[in-house]
């Protein structure tokens, strides 16, 4: 499902390096990158779904090599075809809570949005315990209640891969394994491919694998 080759990535000049020679993520694999904060862990994800263009290297998602694809068709591949959970949730204020759940196919002309898609944005914020809160906007939720809503956007599209940034942060215990449960679940429903950025490492028992990427020094990952 994933496949990096000869990947570098750097933040200016002297700044940061990520450097991966060689990574592969299987369909329905579930993977964990954990190390230290600065060990290049958002940053890899972030190549992953698109959002940054690596200086060097390949990204292969799904069969699609996204170098070249430019901004626009990096971000219409990644709307359609991979669930992003961001650590700021990236809600919009001036949308719903359900209508932030359905914003993929509010921005993206290659989804439909129809009556099964509003159907399934409530599903999904029923099962995360937010039924009452469709209408709320995101200034009128929780820190953990907007956590559930970005996981619920994550969701919507039925992706074949789910990508988290600290999905699970900012929530309580219960919360915190309800959240990861959700997530599991559909993940094993379509035989997608979970790729978790954490520092809790409690919760790592919960992954087919687990990548550290602060073993070599500078910045560099090692797997």
């Amino acid at each position: 499902m994933v496949e990096v080759k000869d990947l570098s990535f750097h933040y200016g000049e002297g700044g940061f390096t990520l450097a991966l020679p060689e990574l592969t993520i299987a369909t329905g694999e579930k993977v964990a990158f954990v190390g230290p904060s600065g060990s290049g862990k958002t940053t890899l994800v972030y190549l992953i779904a698109g959002i940054l263009e690596p200086d060097a290297g390949t990204v292969t998602v799904g069969g699609t090599k996204l170098a070249g694809m430019g901004d626009a068709g990096r971000r219409n591949f990644r709307i359609s075809n991979i669930g992003f959970i961001f650590q700021e949730f990236e809600l919009l204020d001036y949308l719903t809570t359900v209508e932030n759940v359905m914003l993929p196919y509010l921005v993206n002309s290659s989804l439909v949005l129809d009556a099964t898609v509003r159907e399934s944005a409530r599903e999904l914020l029923d099962s995360v315990g937010l039924c009452d809160m469709f209408d709320r906007k995101p200034e009128q939720l929780s820190h953990g209640e907007r956590q559930r809503v970005a996981v619920c956007r994550a969701l919507i599209t039925k992706p074949k891969i789910i990508v988290a940034d600290e999905p699970t942060g900012n929530l309580d215990p219960e919360n915190k394994a309800s959240i990861l449960d959700i997530i599991a679940d559909q993940v094993t429903q379509r035989d997608a491919t979970l790729i978790v950025v954490t520092h809790d490492h409690s919760l790592l028992e919960r992954f087919d694998r687990t990548i550290d990427l602060g073993r070599a020094a500078g910045g560099e990952c090692s797997t």
